[in-house]
């Protein structure tokens, strides 16, 4: 077949169709923002204290019940113990005043009759309706990252299926799906029925955006389809992100949090009927008069004429069988090739502790949890707008160093800032997260212009699986912060600047050409050594004959820039 860009030249670039796709995938793209996070709400933890169901004592002594201890520098009353209540029971009917006592001295014991949860912020969450405090306070964070273990499943899995059915099929059906998921899990009554189901929501929210990204990269003209993959997807996923904060706000239950916001994705499905297959996969797989049928539709939507027959049956070929398939092992195959790797998942898993871990911290914070994550939304707006103007003139190392040394050294220097003075330290959080949302943008860029075009794929698929696993630990990094508020700032911190240090090694990109083929791939830093296995000395000369024809190809490649 011929280029389909210029077969489909009779179209224009900004048409009435274009701008109804364009506007609609934005739309479904803000629903992604609204599921992303709500399990900061649905998971908060209200502030508790032991429950002590004895209708024989007095107010006071059952407030003397509790302990007081110290945390992260303050007085409090303790969480997850009381003294024991025979003891207490035997002051209060003896006849003593609870201030007289010496209750330090007196033994300690579990909360046995529950908790009691404040409803001051939040009428009801999982926390506080399964107890998920305490001993039992780690399976917050781990139900977290079930809905990161779904994305993926669901970024591995998301890309066959819709090679094989279709982008639209599998954009509507896992937006159908995620739907009907969450308003399933609205009725969990157990914590492991809520993080199975999360899992199936992560799964089918990774594959509705990936599935949404590709679909729009293939149908847009290239004019929108660079606004579209730059700006538009992620700013109105931060639509939908600083949504969210104002619903749970009206909201405080969260069974009725998540009805409602399973029945705002399904206002979605009647979209079906405006957003078009992608004609690229259709033409992919030989249906070319559905193809054509959508574009004429297309073209009839633009006011221009298209023509009689758009693609000829005949110019539709399959790829060369002769054409070498690359495979996860090409990856890691060379010294340069592996150390390019690994640079880049450190990257991309530091940058997904940072990102998520302070997008899952705002209920954590001091002062307005739905204010806290307002804030941290709205952040990232400018971060995606800043980030794209100047990744059109600056060099990519130098940028994604600074952005990651922006995000990790702010997140250093919280520790250092007075409890007196916490919204000077909810700034810094803010800014942070803007230079990590930054980073964000950058690093999907950067690596792809790294890798060539037969490992491009491949690469940024093994760097996406990094991701997934960064951002299944952050709920843990965050978790840290049960024993030392300042911890999880100091490990993200640390672990961003270490790869920000890192990213020196890597090559520079902005200006180059991309890459089509292993032998034109840039080095990376200190990877200079020539990969020659131990073998038959035949084997080598071989081997070392190849090396220097890459060489030749390389010098010509870069004559050629």
């Amino acid at each position: 077949m011929g280029d389909y860009e210029e077969e489909t030249a009779f179209l224009g670039q900004n048409g009435p169709f274009f701008i109804i796709v364009f506007l609609l995938l934005n739309a479904i793209y803000i629903s992604t923002g609204f599921h992303s996070f709500y399990i900061v709400f649905a998971g908060a933890s209200p502030s508790h204290s032991c429950q002590v169901l004895d209708g024989n004592l007095s107010e006071e002594w059952i407030k003397a019940s509790i302990p007081v201890e110290e945390m992260n520098g303050k007085l409090e009353q303790s969480k997850c113990w009381r003294y024991h209540l025979d003891t207490i029971k035997h002051f209060a009917t003896e006849g003593y005043n609870y201030g007289d006592i010496n209750l330090t001295e007196v033994s300690k014991e579990r909360c046995a009759d529950g908790w009691n949860y404040s409803t001051d912020i939040y009428h009801s969450t999982i926390v506080s309706e399964w107890d998920l405090v305490c001993e039992r306070e780690w399976q917050v964070p781990f139900a977290s990252s079930t809905l990161y273990m779904g994305y993926l499943v669901g970024s591995l899995v998301s890309g066959q299926l819709s090679d094989r059915f279709g982008r639209k099929k599998v954009l509507f059906l896992s937006l159908a799906s995620e739907s009907l998921v969450i308003f399933a899990q609205s009725f969990s009554q157990s914590w492991l029925v809520f993080c199975t189901l999360y899992f199936f929501v992560g799964a089918f929210q990774i594959s509705l955006y990936i599935t949404a990204f590709v679909l729009g990269t293939e149908v847009l003209s290239k004019s929108l389809r660079v606004l579209f993959t730059t700006l538009g997807a992620f700013l109105h996923y931060c639509i939908g992100y600083m949504l969210l904060p104002w619903i749970a706000f009206a909201i405080r239950d969260w069974r009725t949090l998540l009805r409602v916001l399973s029945g705002l994705t399904l206002a979605y499905i009647p979209l079906w009927w405006f957003i078009p297959e992608s004609p690229r996969w259709l033409i992919s797989q030989g249906r070319i008069a559905e193809a054509e049928a959508i574009l004429k539709d297309a073209a009839k939507k633009n006011k221009v004429t298209a023509p009689e027959i758009i693609f000829k049956a005949s110019e539709v070929k399959a790829a060369p069988s002769h054409m070498k398939k690359y495979s996860m092992i090409d990856i890691v195959k060379t010294s340069n090739i592996c150390c390019t790797t690994f640079m880049c998942l450190l990257l991309w898993m530091a940058i997904n502790i940072g990102y998520f871990g302070l997008s899952l911290n705002t209920s954590n914070l001091l002062g307005n949890p739905f204010l806290n994550c307002f804030l941290s939304a709205v952040t990232e707006v400018p971060a995606y707008i800043i980030a794209t103007l100047l990744l059109k003139n600056c060099p990519r190392r130098p940028l994604l160093s600074a952005f990651l040394s922006i995000g990790g050294g702010f997140l250093l220097l919280i520790q250092l800032i007075p409890d007196s003075l916490h919204t000077l330290a909810l700034s810094l959080e803010m800014a942070g997260k803007f230079g990590f949302t930054m980073s964000f943008t950058v690093v999907y860029i950067y690596t792809a212009e790294i890798y060539p075009t037969v490992l491009r794929n491949l690469g940024i698929g093994m760097c996406s699986s990094a991701a997934r696993i960064g951002s299944i630990t952050a709920p843990y990094v965050i978790f840290l912060g049960t024993f030392s508020k300042y911890l999880p700032y100091i490990l993200m911190g640390s672990l961003t600047i270490g790869s920000s240090l890192a990213n020196i090694f890597l090559p520079e990109t902005f200006g180059k050409v991309l890459p089509e083929t292993v032998e034109q791939m840039q080095k990376c830093k200190g990877c200079y050594r020539v990969d020659v296995p131990m073998a038959e000395e035949g084997k080598k000369e071989v081997i070392l004959k190849e090396d220097s024809e890459a060489t030749t190809v390389k010098k010509r490649y870069s004559t050629q820039e």
